[in-house]
């Protein structure tokens, strides 16, 4: 019975999230909003932490975030990046690798080292300061793929580069948190620390995802051909167990399921089943997008939040925002030669995700951290979230009036077929 009613706990759970997000979507379309910010703040109110508390059936919450729906937030994630990576061929990574690696290398070192020194003059020792820098690292890639695909502009350039350089980052990001981790995790702290195994391990999670990259684009379009597989449904269903399947090697290997999930969808944008796969995944999409960042909302406690924890959340927001608009920003601003494309990528960048909220965890667990700088990292990802959707649809309102007015802003580029 306790397994019966722990699954009833899963399916009203998910059943009130995702009722939650898409009235909260419809409210903010007709607000003119980017819907993703509602699908957030969706999670937020009717979260467990705020409206779900009032809600008690039986001497318990009705709506709880279990382990079985946090993973199926993490699925959901997957599935965004599936279909993120089924919007870029190898060809155009590849071609915009050197800026992808640039803009997502100094995405990762420039919040990091500014962390490390910003809150090591505030009084945080290094382990501390390597935590909290850690937590800043990796942009939250899903949810800036969002912003674009509703604003219809995720074939443009910058839309491009900030995909390539998330998916950089979010490697090197992995890198730096599985090296923090153990040293959080090890007796001899910050003096554990070997430079040379660092550059190893950071070695090894670059040489597994270009292996990945590799194997995904030469065998997937092999195994998922019309050929093959004649039957209704089997090439979609074949599509998701390749993708689930890479998500899992990527996953075993160290590096985020996300990056798996990207490969296999490359590895599927110039095949002859694209079309049939991107209609059929975004179908999919249309339940577990929204379902996904309704559980990041729903996650967020804000009933620990006091002055020193607001004054010290301030300062971490400020040094988030300004490394990504500075680290990823400039720097893409000279790869496209335009200013103001620059600029949305170091905007596209700015939200942080999974990470930040698996390092403040590591952080706790490990009682390196505080309650107190456990809540400013929480805080620092559910804003960082929530300005970029906000701040994307204010910069391509200003593109959308330059247009209308006889400007010279680029046009969003229009969607090729496949080669076959």
């Amino acid at each position: 019975m306790a397994a019966e009613a722990h699954f009833i706990e899963t399916i009203i759970g998910v059943g009130i999230l995702l009722f939650a997000a898409k009235l909260m979507a419809e409210l903010f379309l007709r607000l003119k909003l980017p819907i993703v910010l509602g699908e957030l703040l969706a999670g937020m109110i009717v979260g467990p932490f705020a409206l779900g508390a009032f809600f008690v059936v039986d001497g318990k919450q009705l709506l709880q975030i279990n382990d079985e729906i946090k993973i199926l937030g993490e699925m959901g994630a997957i599935v965004i990046l599936f279909m993120a990576g089924l919007e870029m061929t190898p060809k155009e990574f590849l071609k915009g690798g050197k800026a992808s690696f640039t803009v997502g290398t100094l995405g990762v070192v420039v919040p990091f080292f500014a962390g490390l020194v910003v809150f090591g003059m505030f009084g945080f020792d290094a382990l501390q300061s390597m935590l909290i820098a850690t937590a800043l690292t990796a942009t939250s890639i899903a949810i800036s793929i969002q912003v674009l695909s509703e604003f219809g502009k995720i074939k443009t350039p910058e839309a491009r580069l900030i995909i390539g350089a998330a998916v950089v980052d979010d490697i090197l990001a992995i890198a730096v948190l599985s090296v923090v981790t153990s040293i959080a995790g090890s007796d001899a702290g910050v003096d554990s620390i070997d430079l040379t195994e660092v550059m190893i391990t950071i070695l090894q999670v670059l040489g597994f995802f270009a292996i990945m990259l590799i194997v995904a684009v030469i065998v997937i379009p092999k195994i998922i051909t019309p050929r093959l597989w004649k039957a209704k449904g089997s090439v979609e269903g074949i599509a998701t167990a390749s993708f689930f399947g890479a998500a899992a090697l990527a996953g075993s290997i160290g590096l985020s399921p996300i990056v798996g999930a990207f490969a296999v969808g490359m590895a599927l944008s110039t095949t002859k089943v694209f079309e049939k796969v991107e209609n059929y995944i975004g179908k999919i999409g249309l339940i577990f997008a929204p379902l996904f960042f309704a559980i990041i909302g729903a996650q967020v406690d804000l009933r620990a939040v006091d002055l020193n924890v607001l004054m010290l959340s301030g300062v971490i927001i400020i040094v988030a925002i300004a490394t990504k608009l500075f680290g990823c920003g400039l720097p893409a601003m000279l790869f496209l030669k335009n200013k103001a494309q620059g600029m949305r990528v170091g905007i596209g960048m700015i939200s942080r995700g999974e990470v930040g909220l698996i390092v403040a965890g590591v952080g706790v667990t490990a009682g390196v951290l505080t309650s107190e700088v456990y809540s400013t990292i929480v805080i620092m990802v559910a804003v960082t979230t929530i300005i970029t959707p906000i701040w994307l649809k204010m910069e391509y309102r200003k593109e959308q009036r330059k247009e209308s007015g006889g400007g010279d802003a680029p046009k969003n580029e229009t969607k090729t077929k496949p080669e076959a």
